[in-house]
């Protein structure tokens, strides 16, 4: 019990730095969720009708996986210099798998024959695409931007060490500062702070997933 008042206090001392530190975080969260939702998307469309494409692009993005975070955040040091940019490269790899792999699923898993009644009914390729398509894809499709928000979540919290900011901030601090006063205290407050924001986005994902999924499709 004094260790989580201790946490509460050490947490209201530091107001500033906590609310600056939730905002890089979710900064990072949707930045890159926007832009790799985009090119795994644009990706999967563009290769879903081409097996090897399919594979070819699974297969890339499959590889950022592999590569340790630490070392993919601080590879692009000399490209990018420190800071933002870095860290958002390096959770844009890390979060294209998921959103790929669901986007292409779930493109592969609809019905030739809703495919065909579409284009009986005298729509174009692009029409197919919009209207029937990526609508009947979009649950299968977010469910992999939910998987990739709470990497992100977690990862986001390396961008410290490239003086990227966030949550990870306290974290680092309270490891340097071991075992002096309030150590403890910081790298608890930090992840937790993590743990709270994936539970919120989460929250706001799934209550996006309702309101743009209809009832027949859930």
């Amino acid at each position: 019990m004094d260790f989580l008042i201790g946490l509460f206090e050490f947490a209201m001392s530091r107001q500033d730095r906590v609310i600056e530190g939730v905002v890089q975080h979710t900064g990072y969260v949707v930045t890159v969720l926007v832009a790799a939702g985009f090119i795994a998307v644009v990706t999967g469309v563009l290769t879903r009708r081409n097996q090897l494409a399919k594979e070819l692009a699974l297969s890339i993005a499959s590889v950022f996986l592999t590569i340790p975070s630490l070392a993919l955040f601080v590879i692009f040091i000399p490209l990018v210099g420190l800071g933002f940019a870095p860290s958002f490269i390096a959770l844009l790899l890390y979060s294209l798998l998921p959103i790929l792999r669901n986007t292409i699923t779930g493109l592969d898993g609809i019905d030739n024959g809703v495919l065909e009644s579409a284009k009986g009914m005298g729509l174009s390729p692009i029409q197919v695409l919009s209207k029937v398509q990526l609508p009947l894809a979009w649950p299968v499709i977010l469910a992999g931007v939910r998987v990739s928000s709470m990497l992100i979540v977690g990862l986001a919290a390396l961008a410290t060490l490239v003086a990227g900011g966030g949550l990870g901030d306290f974290i680092k601090s309270g490891l340097a500062r071991l075992p002096l006063p309030n150590s403890l205290e910081s790298i608890w407050l930090g992840t937790l702070l993590c743990l709270v924001l994936a539970v919120v986005i989460d929250l706001i994902l799934q209550a996006l997933r309702v309101a743009t999924i209809s009832k027949g499709i859930r």
